[in-house]
C-alpha cells in the first residue's frame, strides 16, 4: 500500500529530525559547559579579540596570569570541544579561535529568536549561519 509507505518514511524523516535536534542541543550544551568556567571563558575572549592570527599559549598566559599547568589544562578542553584549535610551531602551540564553532553557537542560540521579531538589534542577522556571514560580506563591500 503506497499510504503506508508514505507514512513509514515520514515518520523515519521525523525521527531523524528529533536525533539531529537532539545533537544540536548536547553540542550546544557541551560548548556552554566549556565557556561556563572564568578561566576558558576568558581565554576564549581573548583570542577571539586576537582574531584570525591568534596567539601563543605563552602570550595568553602572560596577559591571563595563568600558570602554565592551569593554561594547559584549560586550553586542551577548549580545544577538545572544538572551541579554538592550536597549531604547533617548533616548540611553541599557536592557539587560534574556531569561529566557524563559535557562529554555529550564536545561530544555535539565537535561532527563531522572539518568533523572528527584532528583540535583539545586536543578533538580527543572527538567524542562521548563512545569513550572518551574507550580513558581513555586505558590510565588508
Amino acid at each position: 500500500m503506497p499510504w503506508r509507505r508514505f507514512f513509514q518514511n515520514r515518520l523515519e524523516l521525523l525521527k531523524s529530525f528529533d536525533i539531529i535536534r537532539i545533537m544540536e542541543t548536547l553540542n550546544a550544551a557541551e560548548l556552554l559547559a566549556a565557556l561556563g568556567h572564568e578561566s576558558r571563558l576568558g581565554i576564549f575572549r581573548l583570542l577571539i579579540e586576537a582574531g584570525p592570527k591568534g596567539m601563543h599559549a605563552s602570550a595568553i598566559g602572560e596577559l591571563l596570569a595563568m600558570a602554565p599547568a592551569t593554561l594547559s589544562f584549560h586550553l586542551g578542553h577548549l580545544s577538545r570541544v572544538g572551541l579554538i584549535q592550536g597549531e604547533r610551531e617548533s616548540r611553541f602551540i599557536h592557539y587560534k579561535a574556531n569561529f566557524a564553532t563559535m557562529d554555529e553557537l550564536i545561530a544555535f542560540l539565537t535561532r527563531n529568536c522572539c518568533q523572528r521579531e527584532q528583540c535583539l538589534p545586536r543578533t538580527v542577522c543572527c538567524d542562521t549561519t548563512d545569513k550572518r556571514r551574507g550580513r558581513a560580506k555586505a558590510g565588508e563591500e
